[in-house]
């Protein structure tokens, strides 16, 4: 028997001709266990019985016979790894695997010399094998003979690239608000030869071996397959693809808006004290997802009944700072929306009560309501003159609630919202205009909305801080930020899958812990490099200029993880790519992913392809003090230094001993920029585009942006933050 893949999961999976089977012995199985209602009818027709039970003999024996073909067939199981449109690494010594029955002797050849492989499957029913892969090139075939044959198709050989990270890697093509790539995406169907693997989004507390990837495994690079994937990724791999001439092969698997403890793994992360903890906790979560949920619940039920003890705007179950009836003699002022951080509430993690009075006007009296808070960070429960009228938890939701009619009486109303806020800044941060109350329409075709904003001065108390309050519990499973669980789920499932090299976008998530993340970007790299057991090409993007500008000089969380990531360079077999200039002030989600895949694809030419290229911008080589001024020395200097818009040099600042900085007046010097200030005599510090959203111009001869840097060592903001 034949079978052949056509690009699933498994090389044999449920054809849509089996699933009509399996319903069908569903009906049989229920027609059989009726015999009461086939009795009854027996005794009243003899003729129809006989015709039912003559069919049901003849067919339930055809389908017998069927499930014993597919069964049969169902033997070779393999990964969404191999499948037809695969890539395989060129010239390498490349591991396959999968399931059969235990003890099963399985032949593997390989159309590009003819060669068979033999193996037996394990007690377990798991093999692998290793097969030697020649120069770039294809389209071959790979098939799988355990007594019934299983053959993958369009089999190239080239380069492969894993690419991961947060959002920024995983932003597509088409989606996400944007239409920045119409005429990339249109380009899609002239790289067949770029094939692409996009594993799904999925988190696990203990390591897993199976992975399940989007329409089941690789796909050929086209208008359609394109879409959803990551821009950063295909733009790399179409510069690799034009200047190689040779197939790749790129595996996406990032998950926007994680940290990188999560896509590192548990034994690693051991050495990481900071962890400790939550690795304890770990291991006591059920290896079932189904028992570890039952457990969650259990433990977040009791959970939230401590909190409301502990919680001194309540008493037993009842909210008593919600009572409209309450002083609020000692009640603070508040602007809605604002930060914390933007209201002296910086430092606060925990409960907080806020509450406003609204008058309501008669026409909304008696009347459905619905109340618009936008975004709460982190968790709420908000009342309306002292009954509950909904609770959401997750930072960057918007909180909607109806407020029944009967709750509803003229003149002064009462809101009252109790905040938990986990960690770092936390309040209503939405729109202005949208924080309001609505009065519903009877009649849809209404176009006048009565609303009352109702932004502006609240009042707020604080009832515990953080560190009154016993700890949350955490369903690993539903929290893709928590230590290892993407490494279990998205890269564990992919070793030993041989590939060239690893791209990786990410930091955003962990710009608040930027010292700690000079030591988890290297433990990272260093745990994936060993678990796949070779030291190959890790290549990251520094994170890309955003928020607002500042008009003097600042400290920057962003500054200090762009430091902490070029740091990890240190390490052998890395690099790192510029975009301090392709940012935007006001989208995390910089459009420009063009010059994001070049620049990466640049360090893979020149570094892994050894191409006589300029790869980097201008990095900081060293400094000498000379009177009132810092000359600054760099390396990638191709072409020597300029200012890329003509302009005088921007985003230095410099500082004397008292650590006050300045913005400095710089100019270039062939190799080198003097640095200088009339507001620091005695200059002993420089630095350069350190700020979130630095304005900063300086450039190589290759039009590559220098690398922001700084050439003190003093402790940033993020110092000891866990």
């Amino acid at each position: 028997m034949l079978l052949e893949t056509n690009n699933n999961a498994f090389c044999v999976r449920k054809s849509n001709s089996f699933i009509s089977l399996y319903h069908y012995i569903q009906q049989c199985v229920a027609i059989i266990t009726t015999k009461k209602k086939i009795d009854y009818h027996r005794k009243t027709n003899k003729t129809i019985y006989s015709l039912i039970q003559n069919t049901m003999k003849k067919q339930i024996f055809f389908m017998l016979l069927l499930m014993s073909c597919i069964i049969t067939k169902a033997q070779v199981r393999l990964q969404p790894l191999f499948t037809d449109n695969m890539v395989l690494q060129q010239q390498s010594h490349v591991p396959i695997w999968g399931e059969d029955k235990a003890g099963k002797e399985i032949t593997i050849i390989t159309s590009w010399d003819n060669h068979k492989y033999k193996t037996i499957t394990r007690s377990n029913g798991s093999w692998k094998i290793t097969v030697t892969t020649p120069k770039a090139g294809g389209p071959y075939e790979i098939t799988f003979n355990d007594g019934n044959i299983v053959k993958l198709k369009n089999v190239l050989i080239g380069e492969v690239w894993l690419c991961s990270g947060q959002s920024n890697m995983e932003m597509p093509i088409v989606g996400w608000g944007n239409n920045y790539f119409k005429e990339e995406h249109k380009d899609a169907d002239n790289h067949p030869n770029i094939r692409l693997l996009q594993v799904n989004l999925e988190t696990s507390s203990h390591p897993q071996t199976h992975f399940t990837a989007r329409n089941d495994g690789w796909m050929v690079c086209n208008y359609e397959n394109l879409a959803n994937f990551s821009a950063t990724a295909y733009f790399f791999g179409r510069d690799l693809e034009q200047h190689l001439n040779v197939p790749i092969g790129l595996i996406q698997t990032c998950w926007g808006g994680t940290t990188i403890e999560a896509w590192t793994g548990k034994e690693a992360l051991k050495l990481d004290p900071d962890f400790i903890k939550d690795l304890k906790l770990l291991s006591d979560v059920p290896s079932s997802k189904e028992n570890a949920l039952q457990e969650y619940k259990r433990k977040k039920q009791k959970w939230q009944q401590e909190i409301n003890e502990k919680d001194t705007g309540m008493k037993g179950n009842k909210a008593i700072w919600a009572s409209p009836k309450i002083s609020t003699y000692s009640w603070k002022t508040i602007q809605i929306p604002s930060p914390f951080s933007q209201q002296g509430l910086d430092t606060f993690d925990g409960l907080i009560w806020i509450r406003r009075i609204v008058d309501i006007p008669s026409s909304m009296t008696g009347k459905d309501l619905t109340l618009k808070l936008g975004p709460i960070d982190d968790n709420d429960i908000t009342y309306f003159n002292g009954i509950e009228i909904g609770k959401t938890e997750g930072w960057d939701k918007e909180r909607i609630y109806k407020i029944p009619s009967n709750l509803v009486k003229p003149g002064k109303n009462v809101i009252a919202i109790r905040i938990f806020d986990r960690e770092r800044d936390g309040g209503l941060y939405g729109d202005t205009n949208k924080i309001k109350i609505e009065k519903v329409q009877s009649n849809p075709l209404d176009s006048v909305i009565q609303e009352i904003n109702i932004s502006g001065e609240w009042l707020y108390k604080i009832s515990k801080h953080i560190q009154d309050i016993p700890n949350e519990p955490i369903n690993p499973n539903d929290n893709p930020c928590f230590p290892t669980v993407l490494y279990n789920a998205m890269i564990n499932p992919l070793i030993p899958y041989t590939i060239k090299g690893v791209i990786w976008y990410q930091g955003e998530a962990n710009a608040n812990r930027a010292y700690q993340y000079r030591r988890l970007l290297p433990l990272m790299i260093n745990n994936w490099r060993s678990s796949w057991g070779y030291k190959f090409p890790f290549y990251i993007v520094q994170l890309a200029n955003f928020m607002e500008h500042h008009s003097e000089p600042t400290e920057s969380t962003w500054a200090e993880l762009r430091e902490a990531q070029q740091m990890a360079t240190g390490l052998d077999n890395t690099g790192i790519s510029c975009t301090i200039d392709i940012g935007m002030e006001k989208d995390i989600h910089p459009s420009n992913k063009q010059d994001v895949g070049h620049r990466l694809a640049l360090i893979a030419r020149a570094k892994s392809y050894n191409e006589n290229i300029e790869f980097s911008g201008p990095t900081y080589k060293t400094h000498e003090i000379k009177g009132d001024s810092i000359r600054i020395y760099f390396d990638h200097t191709k072409g020597g230094l300029k200012t890329k818009d003509n302009n005088s040099l921007t985003g230095f600042a410099i500082a004397g001993p008292d650590k006050r900085w300045y913005w400095a007046h710089a100019t270039i010097e062939g190799n080198s920029v003097i640095v200088k200030s009339d507001n620091v005599k005695n200059p002993i510090a420089v630095r350069y585009a350190w700020a979130d959203n630095p304005i900063c111009n300086l450039y190589n001869g290759e039009n590559l942006p220098a690398f922001p840097f700084r050439t003190d060592n003093w402790n940033g903001i993020t110092y000891n933050k866990k």
